[in-house]
């Protein structure tokens, strides 16, 4: 059976846990990292030298990095479903994927300072940069959909997996936001879907 090492509130193993579920694949989740440790551990380091999670062992492999494990979860177990055999319509869907990791960048600052920092403590200047900077890059997103019903294509996909959970914790932190009907739109798709109700509606934490 797979195993799963990391906090269910990262939002790096929700990528992972809501693919796994997607697809129907068994796995063991194992908590770490945050407040259940482990990740700085000699065994857990002999895995993932970075001290980071996830992390996924299926028999001989162990994997690391959120967006490879998606990836390979899908090769591996998503055929005619997640994995598209069309090199040019993967490709498609997976340039959303590496389009992500520089959302998660101002992402970060917002979320961070808003949700795990107390309030005396925040930096308002950067949480208003990195609104501005999420903004900007929703609207890419947003103009996407307007001609697409998901990131990945016709069909909810793997392009759809990184943003989404970023997408969850976007409509649920106290901010203003900006209307992008598309993109509204197709995060509403995403809270219809079981694997996304159990895997990323979880409390922000």
């Amino acid at each position: 059976m797979l195993k799963v090492w990391g906090r269910d509130n990262s939002t790096n193993v929700k990528k992972v846990r809501w693919c796994a579920a997607e697809l129907n694949v068994p796995y063991e989740w194992i908590p770490a990292g945050g407040q259940f440790g482990r990740n700085r551990d000699a065994d857990y380091l002999a895995l993932n030298p970075n001290g980071l999670v996830p992390c996924l062992q299926d028999d001989d492999l162990v994997l690391w990095e959120s967006n490879a494990i998606v990836r390979y979860l899908a090769a591996q177990y998503g055929a005619g479903t997640l994995w598209l055999a069309d090199p040019k319509a993967r490709a498609a869907a997976e340039k959303w994927m590496d389009w992500a990791i520089g959302f998660s960048e101002s992402f970060r600052q917002v979320f961070i300072n808003l949700i795990r920092t107390a309030p005396e403590h925040r930096d308002l200047q950067a949480v208003a940069n990195g609104q501005a900077n999420c903004e900007k890059l929703l609207s890419v997103a947003d103009a996407a959909l307007a001609g697409q019903n998901w990131l990945s294509g016709d069909n909810f996909g793997i392009g759809d997996i990184p943003l989404g959970c970023f997408a969850y914790a976007w409509f649920n932190m106290p901010i203003a936001r900006q209307s992008h009907p598309h993109l509204e739109r197709w995060y509403q798709q995403l809270t219809e879907r079981p694997a996304f109700q159990q895997t990323v509606m979880l409390p922000l934490s």
